[in-house]
């Protein structure tokens, strides 16, 4: 017990030697710290207390205008205090600066490239006794997870014949969230934003792409081209190309109009275009990915439009009287009877409710052609692909569109085996 009572009196002791010397050395600092919270937060106010006893003391007003300036100067003082302070925190504790998406969380998404659906395929499938690779078969395998779906981006085999469905990565939006932005917190503390730096409008300038189209359709003038390759960027961003990169860009553009006029000549859709659609594509397969003159599936698009020549010309049957409605701006009512009773206003009544008549029937005649056409197409192209698809829910898939497990292959080769051991 005497040794830890001596023990426990050498620890109170140098506890207390110990604290007395950080008290002498910081404590003056640590007080300053711990005040300091206090001092912000009613520093407006104490501020405004100075400022106002020293204006009733020495501006040389009345008692009352003296007052009245202690009132002023302290609401201001306080509310200024305070705005300065809540902005330069607004600034201080910024939204994060996304240099991907530039603060829109949201991109295009790569996937699909924004059209909503993706191209697939059905791997690894593993089917139950005595069915076949059938489309059925290989939907119920996918149900009940014995199949695996892969997806292909829109970058990838765009020419092939693959089934497409909704995309997984933005559900048929087109839109996908921001990868960067993602996980993590949206709030950062920085001091770039008290002062508005040039660089932010110049960062979304330059990641934007503006439609030009009337700049593509004046490219086809080499002139105007030199104009828009060489003059613009040296008059407005100060670049000065050498002989040999002109040479270059100038090539690049040759070979981008030559890519220009044959697609003009694909869009046409004259005799033979098929083959020059080909060659549209050996020349900048990039760039023939994405454009929509390119037709991906050549068989089922001239069907189509034979189809379509066939509906055209079918005969259109009248229109019913109680089909359509229109909200029209003129009526019987549009004109008092006091007015009526003037022939030239019921003359003009007459005229222009027969005029309205006539423009609403000819726009419901149109609406009921392009609508009953349009009926008459589907019908017909549901018709002609039912034969299809009742033989492709009892044929084989192609190994394209659906590939078996490799264990079920292999086991299929050894019970071969086995049957011809016994």
């Amino acid at each position: 017990m005497q040794g830890m009572e001596h023990f426990m009196k050498s620890v109170q002791r140098n506890l207390g030697k110990h604290s007395e010397m950080f008290s002498a050395r910081y404590g003056q600092q640590v007080k300053g710290l711990l005040e300091l919270p206090i001092k912000v937060i009613f520093s407006p106010i104490t501020f405004a207390f100075d400022i106002g006893g020293a204006a009733s003391r020495g501006f040389g007003i009345p008692e009352l205008a003296s007052h009245l300036s202690f009132s002023a100067i302290f609401v201001v003082l306080t509310l200024g205090t305070y705005d300065i302070a809540l902005e330069l925190g607004k600034k201080v504790l910024c939204p994060r600066n996304c240099h991907t998406c530039n603060g829109w969380k949201a991109l295009r998404c790569t996937m699909c490239k924004g059209t909503g659906k993706a191209h697939y395929r059905v791997s690894n499938y593993m089917l139950k006794s005595g069915e076949k690779a059938t489309a059925e078969c290989v939907a119920q395998a996918v149900a009940e997870n014995r199949a695996e779906l892969v997806h292909f981006p829109s970058s990838i085999n765009v020419l092939s014949s693959l089934p497409t469905k909704v995309c997984p990565t933005c559900d048929g939006s087109g839109v996908m969230g921001c990868p960067d932005c993602k996980h993590r917190f949206p709030l950062t503390i920085s001091v770039d934003d008290i002062m508005e730096p040039p660089w932010k409008a110049y960062n979304v300038l330059r990641k934007m792409d503006y439609p030009y189209e009337h700049i593509v359709d004046s490219m086809k003038d080499p002139k105007i081209a030199a104009f828009w390759l060489f003059t613009l960027p040296q008059v407005v961003g100060g670049f000065n190309y050498d002989d040999e990169m002109k040479q270059k860009i100038w090539w690049s553009y040759k070979e981008s109009m030559r890519y220009d006029q044959l697609r003009d000549v694909v869009g046409k859709r004259k005799p033979g275009w098929e083959v020059l659609q080909s060659a549209l594509i050996s020349l900048n397969p990039e760039r023939a990915r994405d454009d929509p003159v390119i037709v991906k599936n050549i068989p089922y698009y001239k069907a189509r439009k034979a189809l379509e020549g066939e509906v055209m010309k079918l005969n259109v049957p009248p229109r019913p009287d109680n089909w359509g409605d229109l909200d029209l701006p003129l009526s019987a009512s549009s004109w008092t009877e006091e007015e009526l009773r003037d022939p030239d206003k019921l003359l003009e009544a007459i005229s222009l409710l027969t005029a309205q008549r006539k423009m609403a029937d000819g726009i419901l005649d149109a609406q009921w052609e392009a609508k009953w056409r349009q009926d008459k197409f589907e019908q017909l192209l549901e018709e002609k692909l039912q034969p299809y698809a009742q033989n492709m829910s009892t044929e084989i898939l192609p190994k394209t569109i659906a590939s078996p497990s490799p264990d079920s292959a292999k086991q299929k080769k050894s019970r071969g085996r086995r049957w011809w051991i016994f």
